[in-house]
């Protein structure tokens, strides 16, 4: 009976694997098709005629090289700081009592549940003002302060993880505060700090909504904007749009290899304590 558990356990597991993988499968396939086979039809699994005219366009007749910087600059300098400011924040959250801390954490999370459209008309109006429309570092600002509670948040309960004596030792010894957490407690919290930079990079990566309402320069467009400006009102070019998705996954893919030993255990380890 366990041979038979176990057996249907992989069955299981593999079917699921081929649906979860299947998607990017058909991505890959699609951008290697000529634009002919795209459509035809029966489905075509695989191109008669692999070719990579999508890709060249991309770069030919559309400037993604430039959307593609312009993504990985926001992308890094925005969970840059929100890792910044989340590491400083969760650190005065998990070790200091001071009056309105309870309050402070509760406002966090209440903003997580507020819809993103009901604040867009007051803050489009406020980027205009400061003259932050179709400008890099507008976005930049934006995303951090839509990121930086719940990043706040997460690495709260890094800290709760890490014991005080530690702290206290370093500073028997003579270290300052400050000392003590940069030489000990930020050591031991880097599989914490990993896991909220990859958290902040993919939600900057991956953002359309409010990219698409301030951003309508073509100097200044992100990867989802250049994307989204491939479906029109009577079509979309599926090979296109195709080879840019396979493009915008590379990034993400060498940043998830790049620290691939701290992610398990920083998203493990993060849990938000009372």
């Amino acid at each position: 009976m366990r041979r038979i558990g176990n057996a249907a356990k992989v069955v299981v597991l593999g079917v699921w694997l081929l649906i979860t993988l299947f998607p990017l499968y058909w991505i890959v396939v699609t951008s290697l098709k000529p634009k002919p086979e795209i459509f035809s039809m029966p489905l075509r699994y695989w191109p008669g005629n692999v070719t990579f005219e999508h890709y060249e366009e991309l770069f030919s007749f559309a400037d993604f090289g430039a959307y593609l910087l312009n993504s990985l600059l926001v992308s890094l300098v925005a969970a840059g700081v929100v890792t910044a400011i989340g590491v400083l924040g969760g650190y005065t959250l998990a070790r200091f009592a001071f009056p309105g801390r309870g309050a402070l954490m509760l406002a966090f999370l209440v903003t997580q549940m507020i819809p993103l459209f009901i604040a867009l008309g007051p803050l489009y109006l406020l980027m205009s003002d400061l003259d932050l429309l179709n400008r890099l570092a507008g976005l930049m600002l934006v995303y951090v302060a839509m990121l930086v509670p719940f990043s706040t948040i997460i690495m709260r309960g890094f800290y709760e993880r890490v014991p005080v004596a530690l702290e206290e030792a370093a500073q028997v010894d003579g270290a300052s505060r400050l000392v003590a957490m940069v030489r000990v407690v930020i050591p031991v919290m880097l599989p914490g700090i990993a896991a909220t930079f990859i958290f902040a990079f993919v939600q900057c990566w991956n953002e359309l909504f409010l990219a698409i309402t301030f951003i309508d320069s073509e100097d200044a467009k992100t990867i989802p904007v250049a994307m989204n400006s491939f479906i029109t009102q009577y079509d979309i070019d599926w090979g296109s749009m195709a080879a840019a998705t396979v493009i915008s996954v590379l990034p993400t893919l060498v940043l998830f290899a790049a620290i691939r030993r701290y992610i398990v255990e920083g998203l493990t380890a993060g849990a938000v304590k009372g």
